[in-house]
C-alpha cells in the first residue's frame, strides 16, 4: 500500500495510477500465465531444444500449440509431452497440432496457415535455425542452408503471418536471434551474417508495424546447450561438448521462460529484445571457464 505521506506528495490522480499499477504487479505471480490460456501459438523448430521447451511451457500455461519442424518422429514425441502437460495442468481440452515442414521449402511455408486445424494464431515463435561448421566463410552448401533456413524461411513465414495479424490488428512475433546477431566472431561469418539479418529484420518490422497492435520481440541468447553445437560439428558430440567445457550454459528451458514471459505481457506492452547469457559469459567470445 502507498503510505499516506507519499500519497499526499503525489496527488490523488497519480496515487490512483500507482495504486492500480501496484495492484496489477501483485497479481503477476507466475508469468501472468492466465493471459495465455486459450491462445494459439506456432513454434518453429519445435522438434527439440529451445523449440520443444517453449512448446511445453506454453502448454503448461494452457495455450494451444502448433508444432512445426522437419522431423516427424521428434514432433510426435513433443506433441505427446505437450498433451500430457495440458492434462496435468488442467487444460485437457487444449489442442496440439503438428505440421511437418522444412523452413527451406517455400511452397510448404505458404500452406502453413491452412494446416493449423482452424486455429487463428496469436503468437508466432520463429525459433528454427542452425549453424554449420567453424570454417572461415565455409562451403557453398552450408551457406545456402543457413541463409535459407535462418533468414529466407523466417522472413517468408513471418510475412504470411503478419498479413493475417494486420487484418485482425493483433498478434505477437518472437524471433530467436543470437548474440551473434550483434557481435560477429571468427569462424562464424555466415552464421553471424544470418543472425545480423534477423536482428535487422526484426527491428525494421517493429518500426513498420508501429501503427498496429502487432508486437515484435527478439530473444538474443549466448551459449545454449542444445543440439545446436552437435549440428555445427556435423554430429561430433565430443567437439560439441568441448564448447561448454568449464561453463554452465543456458538450457532450452531457460530461453523458453523468456519467450513465454514476453508473450504473457499485457497487449499494450512490447518487449523489444532480451539479451541473455550464462553467468560466465559476457559477450560472444568472452567467457570464463572453470579450471579442470
Amino acid at each position: 500500500m502507498l503510505t499516506t505521506r507519499f500519497a499526499a506528495r503525489l496527488g490523488a490522480s497519480a496515487t490512483r495510477r500507482l495504486g492500480a499499477t501496484y495492484t496489477q504487479a501483485r497479481s503477476l505471480n507466475v508469468f501472468s500465465s492466465e493471459r495465455l490460456v486459450g491462445k494459439n501459438i506456432l513454434v518453429t523448430g519445435a522438434s527439440s531444444g529451445i523449440g520443444a521447451s517453449t512448446a511445453e511451457l506454453f502448454a503448461k500455461a494452457g495455450s494451444n500449440v502448433v508444432l512445426l519442424a522437419r522431423r516427424r518422429a521428434n514432433l510426435d514425441e513433443v506433441k505427446a509431452k505437450c498433451e500430457a502437460t495440458h492434462a496435468e495442468a488442467g487444460y485437457a481440452g487444449s489442442k496440439v497440432v503438428v505440421i511437418e515442414a522444412d523452413m527451406q521449402d517455400r511452397k510448404a511455408l505458404d500452406t502453413v496457415l491452412d494446416k493449423t486445424e482452424g486455429l487463428k494464431l496469436d503468437v508466432l515463435v520463429n525459433n528454427a535455425g542452425l549453424v554449420r561448421g567453424r570454417e572461415h566463410v565455409g562451403a557453398e552448401a552450408d551457406i545456402d542452408v543457413m541463409f535459407n533456413t535462418n533468414v529466407i524461411g523466417l522472413i517468408q513465414l513471418t510475412q504470411n503471418v503478419v498479413r493475417d495479424f494486420k487484418k485482425r490488428n493483433t498478434g505477437l512475433i518472437v524471433n530467436l536471434g543470437s548474440v551473434a546477431g550483434i557481435e560477429s566472431y571468427p569462424g562464424g561469418s555466415i552464421y553471424c551474417a544470418t543472425k545480423f539479418a534477423v536482428h535487422a529484420f526484426t527491428d525494421s518490422l517493429r518500426h513498420e508495424l508501429i501503427d498496429t497492435n502487432v508486437r515484435i520481440a527478439e530473444i538474443l541468447p549466448g551459449m545454449v546447450e542444445t543440439e545446436f553445437s552437435v549440428v555445427r560439428y556435423r554430429g561430433d558430440q565430443g567437439r560439441a561438448d568441448n564448447e561448454y567445457k568449464g561453463i554452465t550454459p543456458l538450457t532450452g528451458a531457460d530461453v523458453a521462460e523468456q519467450i513465454v514471459w514476453v508473450a504473457s505481457r499485457p497487449e499494450h506492452v512490447q518487449v523489444a529484445n532480451i539479451l541473455m547469457f550464462p553467468s560466465q559469459q559476457s559477450a560472444a567470445t568472452r567467457n570464463w571457464r572453470r579450471p579442470e
